[in-house]
Parts: structure tokens; sequence; C-alpha cells
């Protein structure tokens, strides 16, 4: 088994050689000026979004991240295949970053904050560093005890390749930039609004040690994850819209696949978590809708630049001469 320890590289820097493929990816979306957009295309597109987006949702999030049902053996492989064809790296290292984010989360020692090391760094600037480019096997000891996902860790990059040449040989060029590149492209940033702007924009129902929030519209991008001050205050359910107007489409694909007996034992959160907000004191409310901490770290961050380009600029004056040399004489009279 693959025991690299995530601490090896100690400082958190992006590492650019290294991201050309991710960088690549995004540039290779520009050929979409080039073949057009056929229907079937960008049919395929949206499918391939959805199926993918899914396979992160239901698959790496709700049942490797945090067993929120249960499964047979081989549709627990299924979950983790059509989840890899994301593009997100290994079943086994997604799934154990993600329980080590929420033991951490919107602290000091959370790799992906918005609240501790800004939006950037939270939306995409982790990915890109070889900090965390190992998988923390201590965090998901139970399925790295199967090798076939341990396999598929390992191998990350071979459902990615294999869809992306089918989409080729089935559609051609046009196929393979609409099918792979934007879908992929897309999902990417789909996903990682829920480490980002989940914690930054939505309403906050239930308290919680972290910002995370409930957005609509993120969980309308991502299938159901958008409901996120819900999933971090009770983090194992099968759903995370515990409301009827809280849209989840995840959820209802489970359900759906329970009565078909693929999945079972799909956890829910009881009565009295949905609704222990009632008991929460006018206090307790207004902190609830009090501006997010994000937008006074980014204050504090604007000031203390600020700070440090007046420091400097004091520390240039310091070194200019105290007065202008008296003029001289061109030439000397004679």
């Amino acid at each position: 088994m693959q025991t690299d320890s995530p601490l090896q590289v100690s400082d958190e820097k992006i590492n650019w050689v290294s991201s050309i493929p991710f960088i690549a990816m995004h540039l290779m979306c520009l050929f979409v000026f080039y073949v057009g957009a056929k229907p079937v295309d960008v049919l395929v597109c949206l499918a391939l979004y959805v199926v993918r987006m899914w396979g992160i949702t239901a698959g790496y999030h709700r049942y490797f991240s945090h067993r929120a049902y249960k499964t047979n053996r081989v549709f627990q492989f299924i979950l983790a295949f059509v989840g890899t064809t994301a593009t997100q790296k290994g079943v086994l290292w997604w799934a154990a970053n993600h329980r080590h984010h929420h033991r951490e989360s919107d602290s000091e020692k959370d790799i992906h904050s918005p609240i501790q090391k800004g939006f950037w760094w939270s939306h995409m600037g982790w990915i890109m560093c070889p900090k965390y480019e190992a998988t923390r096997f201590e965090s998901i000891k139970d399925f790295a005890r199967f090798p076939e996902l341990r396999f598929l860790n390992r191998f990350h990059l071979l459902p990615p390749i294999a869809l992306a040449v089918a989409l080729y040989f089935i559609g051609g060029f046009s196929m393979l930039v609409w099918g792979f590149f934007v879908s992929t492209t897309v999902l990417w940033h789909g996903t990682f609004t829920i480490n980002s702007l989940s914690h930054i924009f939505g309403k906050r129902r239930y308290k919680t040690t972290d910002t995370s929030k409930n957005n609509w519209l993120l969980a309308l991008i991502t299938l159901g994850e958008g409901w996120h001050n819900n999933h971090h205050y009770h983090q194992n359910t099968a759903n995370q819209g515990w409301f009827w107007w809280e849209v989840d489409f995840s959820y209802y694909s489970l359900k759906a696949l329970s009565w078909m007996r693929i999945v079972s034992d799909l956890r829910t959160p009881s009565d009295s978590v949905k609704y222990s907000f009632k008991k929460y004191s006018a206090e307790d409310r207004a902190a609830l809708n009090a501006p997010t901490a994000f937008w006074g770290a980014m204050a504090a961050q604007k000031k203390a630049a600020e700070g440090k380009v007046r420091e400097a600029l004091a520390a240039a004056a310091d070194h200019l001469p105290t007065s202008a040399p008296a003029p001289q004489p061109m030439l000397k009279r004679q």
C-alpha cells in the first residue's frame, strides 16, 4: 500500500510546471471557436457533466467521504470509476482530503478555506500545490483495504484518458473538445465552488464552527451540494437538501437506486436535527445572519498590504538626500 505523507512538502506554493496539464485543459476549450457547436456535441457535454458530477456528489462525496449509505462491492467500484472520469484525482485521495476538511473546516489547518487563504486558493490554488499531491491513507483506511480502489487511486488518469479516446473515435475532434475538455473544465469549477463560494455566499440556518452556507444556485449546478450549511451541521446524511424546496438531485437518484435495492440504509437527518434551529435565540439568529468572516479577512489583508506599501515608501524616503546640492556653473569664467 502506498504510504506517502502529504506533509513532505512544507510550503504552500503553486507548481506551475506540474500544473501545465490543468492549465492546458482550460486552453483546449478555446477550440470551440474552431469546431463550432454541433447539437450532438453540446448534448454529450451536458450529459457527461451531469453523470460525472453525480459520480463526485453521490460517489466520492456522500459514499466514500461520509459513508451516508451502503452498497455492494460491484456498485462501489462503479461509483469510484464514474467519479474518477471527472479527472479530480483518485477516489481515496479525494475522500481523505474531504474528511480532513471537515475536521479542520475554516481553521488554519483547513487546506482550502477561503477565510484563511483567500478565494482563489480555496477554489483551485491548493490543487496545484505539491504539498497536497499525496494521499492521506491514514484518513481513509476503511476504503483503502480494497485493492481495486487502490488501483483506481494510483492510476486515476486511466479512466479519463479512456473517456477522451472514446469520445474522439465516436465523434471526432469536435466531440473530444466539447465532451471532454469543455465538460471537464466546467465540471471542475462547478465542484470547486463548494470549497470556495459556499463558504462566502448564501444563508446560514444552523450554527457550525465554520462559515458554511446554503446556496440554491450552487445546489442546482452541483446536483444538491449547495446546501452546504445543512451538510456541515450534520455530515453523514445521504440528502443535503433537507426540506421539500431544497432541490437535491443526487439524493433523488440515490432514493431511486434504493427502490431497486442497489443501495440501502440511506441516512437522513432526524426531525430534532432538522428543526434544531427553531430553538435558537434572537442573538443566535443575528449571529447567523452577520456578514461572513471572509469580508473581514479581505479587509484585513487589504489594510496589511497598504501598511506594507507605506512602510516601503517611508524606507525609500529615508534614503533620499535631505537637500539638493547647490547648482554649479557649467563653464568656468576665464
